[in-house]
């Protein structure tokens, strides 16, 4: 009776001879790389609170474009945009506070009109 399994002896064996070639060198720079990126571009999306950036770096492999693309250019508009929302809220509160304090902010336009 043959074993199935006893054709492929030499390929399942990893004994001290197991050396890597090119493409295998190749194959684990590119991982590494990946990984890198991935996990830089993972924790980026993760502290900003992005799930829908995290799932999709998360699925998506691209060698580590798409994720450079997001730490260096997607991120990057995000943060600006962010920055001038938090700047129209903090003038928001700063006029509501001046308000309590000195009454109504009058603008140009009120003026004229004689408010």
């Amino acid at each position: 009776m043959n074993n199935y399994w006893s054709g492929y002896g030499s390929m399942m064996s990893f004994g001290s001879n197991w050396t890597m070639g090119a493409g295998g060198l190749l194959l684990l720079i590119l991982v590494v790389w990946t990984l890198a990126w991935k996990g830089k571009a993972l924790w980026k999306a993760a502290r900003k609170g992005e799930k829908i950036w995290f799932v999709a770096l998360l699925l998506i492999n691209t060698l580590g474009i798409l994720e450079i693309l997001y730490i260096y250019v997607f991120s990057k508009k995000n943060e600006a945009h962010r920055r001038t929302k938090a700047l129209a809220r903090q003038t928001r509160i700063w006029r509501n506070s001046r308000e309590n304090i000195d009454g109504p902010i009058l603008s140009r336009e009120s003026l004229k009109m004689g408010l």
